[in-house]
């Protein structure tokens, strides 16, 4: 039978129609059914997302069909993937990838390696051990293993301090500081993204600010950034901020600085003028951006409880110094009595049932996540005479040194990212439940909870800001054309569940985790797949 010419119309059309439901998959993956936050920060939407190539291709009504592998992400939220703005190091994924377990199961897509120590570069007894020496060299062996994560790296400050002068309290000679500056210049060309500093420990405290300056130019030449846990966050919170916004400026650096906090009860009053440095100095033209993670307790090694004049001769004079009783009466005077420097022990009010202790090892092994307090009661001793044999040794002190309202006021800050200030944990070495529980803890406590922050804003924060901090253009963000990092969780679910007694329980209500279009992370397994990448600075001649 002839068709009428409008008949002949109508079922082309049909046909033109259906097409795209009938053809063969032309994308890898599509993710279906989900409620995109798409870290811009505008409100979320429904849409379906597809992934080609390791790039988002399309978003918008997208038949499952279309991919070669359908995600459901009914009920959920699809969003860019986080970036941890400090997590120490990448070295671990040389060895297991799945050390990654405890990042991809908060959701993170790409890890800001580095602090005052890096990976990179090594000394020779340390490169012989490692396999590696120079930060190009690190890189590669990161590549040949596979990453099951993106990471970026700052070199350490701390890093090159020791290798050429020593964990001693002396400046450097020009000789020295030539030498430190060739290491920053090679791990610059090599694709870092900055120098970073970490300067309450010794003993990069020991080094002054134009010696810091001077190392943070090289960087500023290859367009990298300032990264610093600043010299202070209590009581000269505030000239710390200033010392670390005039490195920026001499440098010709962008400024960030790692997990902002005002500690002690004395200082919390401060945290409103912290923030409104920040913001004036971005008035003026200045790039700085800060972090946080959400606690209240802070981490550090617990001999950085003890002034660092102690320890201007290294941590081996320091270690001989706790044998001898006069030694250790006048380091408790000072902790119970000094003021003008970061007094930890006087952030925690001087109470030992406020410091919280880990990574502890015999006698004291079965009380981990315990505090001084505690410990000395169950075991008879005075709290003096545990916190000096925990010095000893590589203990770990969590001081709870830090309010709510201020972490809520610091997270509201247009320019704030999160960390976890942990790094791969998955064989217990985190201690602190921010390794397992941060980003997690952001969505559950202070959007689902209390409100502080909207689901859009902290997405945004957690990946668009903090992908901008690093230099990763093409991510924190869902866009065709972008890499395709992708978390799906449940915004109603989603928790943190470490504690300071069990910092390894895992987190929930994350679904899926994906690295550059690969699934890494689904129903609560790293999946081991490698599809990370080393993502290298402006910096990096190849």
């Amino acid at each position: 039978m002839e068709l009428t010419p409008m008949l002949r119309i109508v079922t082309v059309a049909a046909l033109v129609w259906s097409a795209p439901v009938a053809a063969q998959a032309r994308y890898d993956i599509v993710i279906h059914g989900g409620r995109v936050v798409d870290g811009t920060g505008a409100p979320w939407f429904s849409a379906d997302l597809a992934i080609q190539d390791g790039k988002i291709a399309a978003i918008g009504r997208i038949p499952s069909s279309a991919g070669r592998r359908a995600l459901d992400a009914s009920g959920k939220v699809v969003a860019p993937g986080f970036v941890d703005m400090m997590g120490q190091t990448a070295a671990p994924f040389i060895r297991d990838p799945a050390t990654a377990f405890n990042l991809l199961s908060q959701g993170i897509t790409t890890l800001n390696a580095g602090e005052g120590a890096s990976d990179a570069p090594l000394s020779d007894k340390e490169a012989a051990e490692r396999g590696w020496r120079t930060m190009r060299e690190y890189f590669a062996k990161l590549e040949q293993a596979g990453l099951p994560m993106n990471m970026v790296q700052t070199i350490g400050h701390t890093q090159v301090r020791e290798i050429v002068i020593g964990d001693v309290d002396r400046q450097a000679t020009t000789a020295e500081l030539d030498r430190m500056r060739a290491m920053v210049r090679e791990a610059m060309e090599a694709g870092a993204i900055g120098l970073s500093t970490s300067l309450i420990y010794p003993p990069a405290i020991y080094a002054s600010e134009s010696e810091i300056t001077e190392l943070a130019k090289v960087a500023g030449e290859y367009g990298g950034r300032y990264f610093t846990h600043m010299r202070n966050e209590g009581d000269r919170l505030l000239e710390a901020i200033d010392e670390a916004l005039r490195i920026g400026t001499a440098a010709k650096t962008p400024v960030h600085i790692y997990h902002l906090k005002t500690a002690g009860q004395g200082n919390w009053g401060k945290m409103d003028l912290a923030l409104a440095r920040v913001h004036a100095a971005r008035a003026a033209g200045q790039q700085v951006g800060v972090d946080v993670y959400p606690y209240v307790n802070n981490g550090l090694g617990i001999r950085a409880l003890i002034h660092p004049r102690h320890a201007a001769a290294g941590q081996e004079a320091l270690l001989k110094k706790l044998g001898d009783p006069a030694a250790r009466a006048e380091i408790r005077r000072e902790m119970e009595t000094v003021g003008g420097w970061e007094n930890w022990f006087a952030h925690a009010g001087r109470d030992w049932d406020r410091i919280i202790v880990a990574r502890m090892q015999a006698p004291y092994d079965g009380y981990n996540g315990q505090t001084v307090a505690t410990i000395a009661k169950a075991t008879g001793k005075d709290p003096w005479e545990v916190f000096f044999d925990l010095c000893r040794t590589d203990a770990a002190a969590m001081p709870q040194s830090m309010s709510e309202a201020n972490k809520i006021k610091a997270m509201q800050a247009p320019f704030t990212s999160f960390d976890t200030d942990a790094g791969p944990a998955a064989f217990g070495w985190a201690v602190h439940p921010r390794g397992y529980g941060a980003f997690p803890r952001v969505f559950a406590r202070y959007v689902r909870d209390l409100g502080a922050l909207s689901l859009e804003a902290a997405v945004h924060k957690a990946a668009a800001v903090a992908a901008n901090e690093v230099a990763a253009y093409d991510r924190g963000k869902l866009a065709p054309g972008l890499a395709a990092d992708v978390v799906v969780f449940d915004p109603l679910t989603i928790r943190d569940r470490a504690t300071f007694a069990e910092p390894s329980l895992p987190s929930e209500g994350i679904s899926l985790v994906l690295v550059n279009g690969q699934v890494v992370f689904e129903n609560g397994k790293y999946t081991g797949a490698k599809p990370g990448r080393v993502l290298r600075g402006p910096g990096y001649r190849p």
